[in-house]
């Protein structure tokens, strides 16, 4: 007990503050959330084992974070940022909207499958209450605005069913989303074949997806 004692005073010690390298301790806490969370799940997640993991103390966290849903919030923000980062980036070179879309659903599946921890946060049940909106860089879109306008210039030029737009962007949302939440819980034979048949899957299901979503042929 002893030798634990000293260990965990070690652990809390003020020395410890500089132990994070990059210079940043509210990201240090935030990817040590990130490592924590992928490694023993979100049971073991306090601000005192993250402060232990980022080498600081345990009072360190409360600097930046008033409690650990603030911290699990964080997390969920650099999540959307990193999804609506890697959406645009998948969707850059094309210039139809049936093509955009595409894009849009397999880079939110690869995400999932590339960043389950960041998934789990953004969409588990975590929150007692509501989160802010993720802060987007000035003049880009978020990812749900992505899907919308990708859905909405589809219709504009006569290749998706006309009508409001929120029933066929909830369509789409829903089965990608349900796809990415089958490939981050293992429910699927391609989760252990990596993101060459996650990518693979996606762009077959997002391809059925928007035939249904097409008008009805005329008679």
């Amino acid at each position: 007990m002893a030798t634990r004692g000293k260990r965990k005073q070690a652990a809390e010690a003020p020395e410890d503050k500089g132990r994070y390298h990059h210079g940043d301790l509210r990201q240090a806490l935030v990817d040590a959330a990130v490592v924590l969370i992928a490694e023993e799940g979100f049971g073991a997640l306090s601000l005192r084992e993250v402060a232990r993991r980022a080498g600081v103390t345990h009072a360190a966290p409360y600097r930046h974070f008033a409690d650990k849903e603030a911290l699990l919030e964080a997390v969920a923000h650099e999540g959307f940022r990193a999804m609506a980062r890697e959406m645009r980036e998948r969707m850059a070179p094309h210039t139809g909207p049936l093509e955009r879309l595409y894009a849009a659903g397999e880079a939110y599946v690869l995400f999932a499958m590339r960043h389950p921890p960041h998934f789990r946060v953004m969409f588990g049940p975590h929150f007692t209450r509501p989160m802010s909106p993720p802060p987007e860089p000035e003049g880009e879109q978020g990812a749900f605005t992505l899907l919308v306008s990708s859905i909405e210039a589809g219709q504009a030029a006569g290749l998706l069913r006309p009508g409001e737009s929120r029933p066929l962007t909830l369509t789409a949302w829903s089965l990608v989303h349900g796809l990415a939440s089958l490939f981050v819980d293992q429910q699927l034979g391609e989760s252990q074949q990596g993101a060459e048949a996650a990518e693979a899957l996606a762009r077959v299901q997002t391809r059925l997806l928007v035939e249904g979503l097409k008008p009805p042929a005329r008679g």
